[in-house]
């Protein structure tokens, strides 16, 4: 056998295990904050926000940990392969979008300076306002991250993953909602169903596009 009949294998395998994903628990947090950490190092809007330097890393592994400790996992949609080296991180409808009151953003603060640094906080607070001020007030499904290991992007397992997803949400009669900080990923979401609303980025930011898919 070649290595590219290895290769090709390989690359079923882990196809295979994106569109039969699993449930994530909370023992899966730490290696989930580390998938995201990694595929989100380069994107555009968290380059905009997120401290620059060597601590940028190390400051997404712990945003991401509290958002799916904290934030996704609690509510039983977050998917993702056995190998986990791709997983979405959906909010049902009665999950709450974004953390509430100014007591809650209060006792957050120093999450969002490890993430930001004081120097980028006030772009995170924009980005985040806008965030919240464009956000559908439909019932509706919140892709709030999907991610794919650096070192498996281009083999399908994004939208392996997306396409099992929607089926379930599908199944429910929900429509779904998401924040497209990558334009890149622009065709694979409208493949899946999405059509972009608006950029909802604020002033100077690179863009967030607002996509919205219709139940069914």
């Amino acid at each position: 056998m070649s290595d590219d009949d290895t290769l090709e294998d390989m690359r079923h395998v882990r196809l295979a295990a994106a569109a039969n994903p699993r449930r994530a628990t909370q023992a899966d947090t730490a290696q989930l904050a580390g998938l995201f950490a990694s595929a989100f190092m380069s994107d555009p809007v968290i380059d905009w926000i997120a401290r620059p330097g060597a601590q940028r890393h190390r400051s997404l592994q712990h945003f991401f940990h509290w958002v799916l400790s904290v934030r996704a996992i609690p509510f039983g949609e977050v998917w993702m392969a056995e190998d986990a080296s791709v997983c979405a991180a959906w909010l049902p409808p009665d999950a709450p979008a974004s953390p509430g009151g100014l007591l809650e953003q209060i006792r957050l603060l120093p999450l969002f300076i490890r993430l930001c640094g004081v120097s980028r906080l006030l772009r995170g607070q924009a980005m985040a306002d806008a965030m919240e001020t464009n956000h559908p007030h439909d019932r509706h499904y919140y892709l709030s991250f999907v991610a794919v290991a650096p070192l498996f992007q281009g083999m399908g397992l994004g939208s392996a993953l997306m396409e099992a997803t929607l089926r379930r949400i599908d199944a429910s009669g929900s429509p779904a909602y998401l924040e497209n900080s990558n334009p890149k990923n622009t065709r694979l979401y409208e493949r899946c169903g999405f059509a972009v609303q608006k950029n909802i980025a604020p002033s100077a930011a690179p863009p967030l596009l607002a996509m919205w898919r219709p139940a069914g």
